[in-house]
């Protein structure tokens, strides 16, 4: 029987994505971002001993238009997820699946060495990882 070589995390991540301070307003994150397709902009940590942050557009909708508040008068940190939970790069992409399942996740941030690497999503692991196995 053949062993299956592991499709990791990192050969099918995004490695465009945006980053805001968490300070800014709503409509300044929009406003700044290049890469509104991720569905996501990451939150700048504020220093050493903090943690990533994550601003969901579907957060946005839900906590901002829904309930008709500014996005002029909303701050990025008033709605964002934080602590974010985050995949390394080496991981299979089999097990990022199970960790998205479990938590209820749709993307996540792919960090290594304490950066920010990239951007993983269902959408990437079926189309880019899941589909070079057919």
């Amino acid at each position: 029987m053949k062993k299956s070589v592991p499709i990791l995390v990192k050969d099918i991540m995004v490695t465009e994505f945006d980053i805001v301070e968490s300070f800014s307003t709503i409509a300044d994150a929009l406003r700044e971002s290049k890469h509104l397709e991720n569905e996501c902009v990451f939150v700048e940590r504020r220093h050493d001993h903090d943690e990533y942050g994550i601003l969901l557009l579907a957060d946005v909708a839900k906590e901002v238009l829904s309930v008709d508040k500014s996005a002029e008068r909303v701050n990025v940190y008033e709605i964002m997820s934080k602590p974010v939970i985050y995949i390394r790069p080496e991981m299979d992409i089999r097990y990022c699946t199970r960790l998205f399942k479990k938590f209820g996740l749709t993307r996540a941030p792919v960090i290594g060495g304490g950066k920010i690497l990239g951007l993983v999503s269902y959408k990437d692991i079926v189309l880019k990882g899941m589909l070079k196995t057919l």
